[in-house]
């Protein structure tokens, strides 16, 4: 999708961005290269604009826009940008130093640290609570352990083959993270791509979010100690993946989208047969949901803790299930015109309370539209398609997908057919603030279930 630019001078930075918001634009990203800063502004409606700065200093604008408080300190950090005002500026990427954690003092105040090496298969990942007994101060949250420099490494690469470095910043978010990069890509490039590609990328986001959600409503249910729930929607979740195997060649979809074009070669048979065994997963799901929904000891365990507040989730610039669930109606499927989203609308909760139980219940009726999206895509076939050099080429482009976590934004720079600077933001990394938001005033023992019910990805940091 074409992406709009304009310099602006590094003093009026700030006043810029703030009258941009004034107007209705929206925080997307900020990143930064070698005495640049570029911010990604999503439009109302859908569309983008890139506005950029030069200079080692330019005015912070995280009083105006919390949300870009991770992304200041990032470029702080991996190109010394001064950002006046972000004070104190704490380390986010070094770990060198200890100035990333808030002093906290006072009468029965003590830190409890955890990671980054955990006792489950996950990455690495410190929380250090502040506590008084058993209660939740805060929450200090040190990532990007395995910084893998994929955007660094991008540059120069073909502009056709730079999606392996997209794809490979989160597994669980491969398809979205690809199909962002490939539409950014594809403006660049000029290529026009047809109903074949739009059908098969769509369809694979919807494959990825069916078996993202059965994962996260198990996981939840890990959180307070249901086996019996967790068990029953992770063997869903085995089914979603298998299918996806059976249909794609892998069950985390990888090296399923491809700049340009789909591949991609399914029978109307073999699609009507996938089909079906999707209306069983959801059918099945939903027999468990009633479990869930039913066991007064579950709901206990939901109701009340975690709370994002639709405040919250606005400041934070949280996406996805997660923002939903407090009410903030925000779906990048609903202004989608490169996929096959023809009138789609968001699902809502009627109470939308932002607690665990809130961002459940989002999962639960997400995966029940997933099936319903996936029915019509499942009934013909697709077939492999080229896309056109039917559009100018352009200096710059960006994707905007909804992956299962939120909101997926990419950009990417190109100059002589190779990636000059590439971005990715992800759901993730959008939502780990709103996380670390939400622990203050709930209990020690509740945090798992808490971290489990926003379900992000250590690796989409470490990009």
């Amino acid at each position: 999708m074409r992406l709009e630019s304009e310099r602006v001078p590094p003093g009026r930075w700030r006043r810029t961005v703030v009258e941009r918001q004034a107007s209705g634009a929206r925080f997307g990203s900020l990143h930064a290269t070698a005495g640049e800063v570029r911010l990604l502004l999503v439009l109302p409606g859908g569309g983008c604009t890139l506005l950029i700065t030069g200079g080692a200093e330019v005015e912070s604008i995280v009083a105006d826009v919390p949300a870009a408080g991770w992304a200041e300190r990032e470029a702080h950090d991996l190109y010394g940008i001064e950002f006046l005002g972000h004070d104190p500026m704490r380390p986010l990427v070094l770990h060198s130093a200890e100035e990333w954690r808030v002093p906290v003092t006072g009468g029965g105040v003590h830190d409890v640290a955890v990671g980054p090496i955990h006792a489950g298969v996950i990455e690495s990942g410190h929380f250090r609570f502040h506590a008084v007994g058993e209660r939740i101060l805060l929450l200090d949250l040190r990532l990007f352990y395995k910084h893998r420099g994929l955007e660094k490494a991008a540059r120069g690469v073909a502009l056709d083959q730079g999606i392996v470095y997209a794809q490979r910043a989160c597994g669980t978010c491969a398809v979205a993270n690809s199909v962002a990069y490939a539409q950014a890509a594809e403006t660049v490039l000029g290529l026009q791509c047809g109903i074949a590609t739009a059908h098969a990328r769509t369809l694979l986001l919807e494959m990825e979010r069916l078996y993202n959600h059965l994962g996260d409503l198990s996981a939840i249910c890990a959180g307070i100690g249901f086996a019996a729930g967790g068990m029953a929607l992770a063997a869903l979740k085995e089914r979603a993946q298998r299918l996806n195997q059976q249909l794609f060649g892998h069950r985390f979809l990888f090296d399923t989208v491809e700049v340009g074009g789909t591949s991609i070669e399914i029978s109307s048979a073999d699609a009507r047969r996938a089909g079906a065994e999707v209306t069983a997963i959801v059918a099945d799901a939903g027999i468990v949901w009633r479990e869930l929904s039913f066991n007064g000891s579950v709901q206990d365990r939901l109701c009340g803790v975690g709370v994002l507040s639709h405040h919250q989730a606005l400041r934070t610039g949280a996406v996805g299930p997660s923002a939903r669930a407090s009410g903030v109606d925000l779906d990048a499927r609903s202004s989608a015109p490169d996929l096959l989203y023809p009138g789609f609308r968001s699902a809502r909760l009627v109470d939308a309370t932002g607690d665990v139980a809130a961002r459940a219940e989002m999962r639960k009726i997400e995966l029940e539209a997933t099936g319903q999206l996936l029915d019509p895509l499942l009934q013909d076939g697709i077939r492999p398609e080229r896309g056109r050099r039917q559009l100018e080429e352009q200096r710059m482009g960006f994707g905007r997908v909804e992956s299962p976590r939120g909101e997926t934004v990419c950009v990417v720079e190109g100059k002589s057919g190779g990636i000059e600077r590439f971005h990715l933001r992800t759901a993730s990394y959008a939502n780990w603030p709103a996380l670390i938001d939400v622990v203050p005033g709930n209990l020690l023992p509740e945090f798992p279930l808490i971290n489990k019910s926003f379900e992000l990805c250590y690796a989409c940091v470490d990009r």
